[in-house]
């Protein structure tokens, strides 16, 4: 359970929060103390989760639909977050699609591009909006969503997985670029999640995802998957001031000890643990294969 408290003061705009794991970050976030800028394209199940988690003691929650890959909706979403919270802290980005099912050359190229805009687009777009207010404070935390897509090979998800894989490396980039202002940029692996994603895969069938992939998604579907709630919780921890200056990782929410990283900042700085990288033949001890 997120820590009560833990994002008081703080103002967040979190993207595809109507349903699923956006709308469980943003219920911790509103428990942990945070007022919220919600988004999602459909605005009647926003408004529902809106007037849930207005009914809570305290809540500060606003909701506006909104496309992420507009350039000038996000734009306006940032302002009307500021103007109605006199601030924005944190971005959360949430917002994905799995995208066409099944081998590339069969795939549906318009669906496909599509499924690019909205994961990767989606991320960029919005990122791009608070970091001026961000650069201006000094100070700012973007909280990535990630996916399996980005550290193995989706054969039949081929749009999810070359999008996840670069939300990553943007994520990584970025948090170079804004070192410099206090900004920290994170992603997050929230593990095997039992979401409308699961139920999209299972409804497409071994055909078309393949067999092997079919029958994990079934095992998962019925054994529960991971927890949204401990995702949340790394979510609501990496808004907060006590992952300060950690920054440029992709942090798994059910295998890495993320719980005890301020414990551990300043030997994190030192190692490229929980990023992206190539495996050189050294790393493995094939002396062959590099000169």
């Amino acid at each position: 359970m997120a820590e009560s408290g833990a994002l008081s003061g703080r103002v967040a705009l979190i993207t595809g929060a109507n349903r699923g794991l956006g709308a469980v970050i943003a219920e911790a976030y509103v428990a942990a103390g945070a007022a919220v800028m919600l988004c999602a394209r459909d605005g009647g199940a926003l408004a529902a989760v809106v007037r849930d988690l207005a009914r809570k003691p305290g809540a500060k929650v606003l909701g506006e639909p909104a496309d992420v890959t507009d350039e000038a909706a996000m734009q306006r979403l940032v302002g009307k977050a500021i103007a109605a919270f006199g601030k924005l802290d944190i971005l959360v980005n949430n917002a994905g699609v799995y995208g066409p099912f099944g081998v590339i050359e069969e795939a549906d190229w318009n669906d496909w591009k599509r499924a690019l805009e909205i994961n990767l687009y989606g991320s960029i777009i919005p990122a791009k909006a608070v970091l001026p207010h961000f650069k201006e404070k000094r100070r700012g935390k973007i909280v990535q969503l990630s996916g399996g897509g980005a550290t193995n090979p989706l054969p039949r998800i081929s749009a999810y997985a070359a999008s996840k894989a670069a939300v990553v490396r943007f994520a990584e980039t970025l948090a170079e670029e804004c070192r410099e202002f206090g900004i920290d940029v994170n992603s997050i692996a929230p593990g095997a999640l039992n979401t409308r994603l699961l139920d999209e895969v299972l409804e497409a069938g071994p055909d078309r995802v393949g067999a092997a992939f079919f029958q994990r998604a079934l095992k998962q579907k019925e054994e529960g998957g991971a927890s949204p709630a401990l995702g949340a919780e790394l979510a609501v921890f990496l808004g907060s001031a006590a992952s300060d200056g950690i920054t440029g990782r992709l942090i798994s929410a059910v295998w890495d000890n993320w719980r005890d990283l301020p414990a551990h900042r300043d030997e994190l700085k030192k190692t490229d643990v929980f990023t992206l990288r190539r495996v050189a033949g050294r790393d493995r001890g094939l002396g062959w294969a590099d000169k």
